[in-house]
């Protein structure tokens, strides 16, 4: 089995190595951004207001930092608004109806609205016309939906006939354009709102289990699978209404290693993947 190397892509600046990582992402934009804290959460319990640190790092090096005040959520899902403002959200609701879950903070790091996506939010991605899409896990098996940034619901996969819609393994968002590959049954699919003729199009896949997935004309990879295939980076053809596997290796770090513990984004055709200390991104393009 063939071997593909990351590329190293964004790393966190050194004079912030002390600091905790809390969350980071890659935004549809291409900047990376870590969510910094002086100490790590703790398990348990209620989680006060605390103040966080944003460094954001653009594929060009530029370091931005932005201070956000009274986060409330322990272990979120953070991603970058076009206007500059950012998006804080828990993972999990305590009802559907809690209004802090999703937090918006303007480009001083100030909020300015909160709201209520629902439990269980598995992927949590903004695209560049500021919509949130949110894919959730089967402990809300509520599908994908993408919300405004002041909390409108403004597509659902409710009624998309997607078979086996159950747990949201892998979410790609580029553009305006979202691509899914869920559980059960893992086809592929794309998801464009703003075409009223076909909103969603679905593609049968043979190719179970994976965490992410980029997409670049007639091509497609996926990372991640079950037990032994966690670190695979498989490969398939687009035909009319089928993934055709072609060929399948493995994914590592740049230096060779495989990741282990890690975070992963999908946006168009790139995956960006983060290992343990979570303070450098590395990029697979497959449109490279």
């Amino acid at each position: 089995m063939h071997k593909t190397a990351l590329v190293p892509y964004a790393h966190l600046p050194r004079a912030h190595h002390a600091r905790h990582v809390v969350a980071s992402t890659v935004d549809v934009f291409g900047t990376a951004h870590w969510l910094l804290t002086e100490r790590a959460p703790q398990p348990g319990g209620d989680v006060p207001p605390f103040d966080v640190l944003m460094i954001s790092v653009g594929a060009d090096g530029t370091v931005e930092r932005t201070e956000l005040s009274a986060v409330r959520a322990r272990w979120p899902h953070l991603d970058r608004l076009p206007d500059g403002g950012f998006v804080v959200a828990a993972s999990r609701a305590r009802r559907h109806e809690d209004a802090d879950q999703v937090q918006i903070f303007d480009a001083l790091g100030r909020e300015t609205s909160s709201f209520s996506v629902g439990d269980a939010v598995e992927h949590l991605l903004v695209d560049e016309d500021g919509h949130l899409w949110v894919g959730h896990f089967d402990e809300n098996p509520d599908g994908i939906h993408r919300w405004s940034a002041t909390g409108e619901h403004t597509w659902t996969s409710d009624d998309a006939a997607i078979p086996g819609l159950f747990d949201c393994y892998a979410l790609n968002v580029s553009g305006t354009v979202a691509w899914a590959c869920p559980y059960t049954d893992f086809p592929l699919v794309e998801i464009r709102p703003d075409r009223p003729e076909q909103p969603v199009r679905v593609w049968a896949n043979r190719i179970q289990g994976a965490q992410a997935v980029a997409v670049h004309g007639e091509r497609v990879a996926f990372y991640g699978g079950y037990g032994k295939e966690r670190d695979r980076l498989a490969h398939g053809e687009l035909t009319e209404t089928s993934v055709e596997p072609a060929d399948a290796g493995v994914l590592t770090l740049p230096d060779g290693r495989l990741p282990g513990r890690r975070r992963v984004v999908g946006r168009g055709s790139r995956i960006y993947v983060q290992a343990e200390p979570y303070t450098a991104w590395g990029v697979f393009d497959l449109g490279s």
